[in-house]
């Protein structure tokens, strides 16, 4: 995901969950736009237009409740005959997000701990 902000800076990240965090860690900045990369063609689109589908079969990145998003309602609907899920809003998707963030920052630092005593 990209956020350009209206005092022309802009930060890039892997995903919804970091992106999440990135817009409450910067709260007094205002963005201008807000992109995401397709599911499906993985070009940017403009988040508060995209069909998000919430949640499905497919392993989301950064969280147990995948958030994918989609450049039309068509390949989001396909999406979800094949994997499941919720067409939703990007208000929606970041809600959950947000909501999703405890859960998953600690999905997060567990796994991280794992790899890193695999690695000793």
């Amino acid at each position: 995901m990209l956020v350009e902000y209206e005092d022309g800076t802009s930060t890039g990240t892997c995903s919804l969950h970091c992106m999440a965090i990135e817009l409450a860690n910067n709260i007094d900045k205002s963005p201008k736009i807000i992109e995401v990369a397709d599911y499906d063609i993985r070009e940017l689109t403009d988040a508060e237009k995209a069909a998000w589908v919430i949640g499905g079969s497919k392993p989301g990145v950064m969280t147990m409740n995948p958030k994918w998003a989609f450049s039309s309602q068509e390949k989001a609907m396909e999406f979800v005959k094949a994997n499941g899920g919720k067409i939703s809003a990007f208000e929606d998707a970041i809600r959950s997000a947000y909501e999703d963030m405890y859960n998953d920052t600690r999905m997060i630092r567990d796994k991280r701990m794992k790899m890193k005593m695999k690695q000793q």
